[in-house]
């Protein structure tokens, strides 16, 4: 086990505690509330967070909101792309840059719930490198939430790991797991494997 105790995790002198990884695109819309709840889930974890929002080339207004927010919240660490270079190239950049021991990754369509970082913490305190979240309320059309639990049946069979939804954007890992992975193409889709 990595550490047993708050002050094991977040140790005095480490200038960052947390890192969340968020990409983003065209996600304008949802970014004030997500950002709004990301903080309040976090404050009562560690007032040492950082927020890192991969803008993946969007056209929807989602740079200069960004640029607007980072105003009044001085752990938003926003990144810009140029076009759109996938969910996999956000998250590569954006575990790259992160600073804190433990990241977290949080898709922005407000899906996936900021409340549930404490639990995953705790979950990650239990000994585990990476913890996966579970969309168990999918808000998505009939034939993407069909595909995906084939894509997760398949993708458990072969790999020999069960988890309930190897898509969900929301997952914890220690910071020694995230700076070490390799993503590229749709990799991201089995990063708990």
């Amino acid at each position: 086990m990595l550490f047993r105790s708050r002050e094991e995790l977040f140790r005095p002198g480490d200038d960052v505690d947390v890192s969340v990884v968020v990409p983003a695109y065209n996600e304008v819309d949802s970014i004030p509330d997500l950002l709004d709840q990301v903080e309040a889930s976090l404050r009562p974890i560690t007032p040492r967070f950082e927020v890192l929002v991969i803008d993946d080339g969007s056209n929807d207004g989602t740079r200069a909101l960004l640029e607007e927010s980072r105003q009044s919240r001085e752990w938003l660490r926003p990144v810009y792309f140029q076009r759109n270079y996938g969910k996999s190239a956000a998250l590569a950049v954006g575990f790259d840059r992160a600073a804190g021991r433990v990241v977290f990754t949080i898709d922005a369509d407000l899906q996936d719930d900021p409340r549930e970082f404490g639990p995953l913490l705790m979950k990650l305190a239990e000994g585990f490198d990476l913890v996966s979240g579970w969309k168990q309320d999918r808000k998505d059309p009939f034939i993407k939430t069909s595909t995906s639990k084939l894509f997760n049946a398949v993708t458990g069979m072969a790999s020999g790991l069960r988890l309930h939804d190897f898509n969900c954007g929301l997952k914890v890992y220690r910071a020694t797991v995230s700076s070490s992975l390799q993503i590229y193409g749709e990799m991201h889709r089995y990063l708990p494997v």
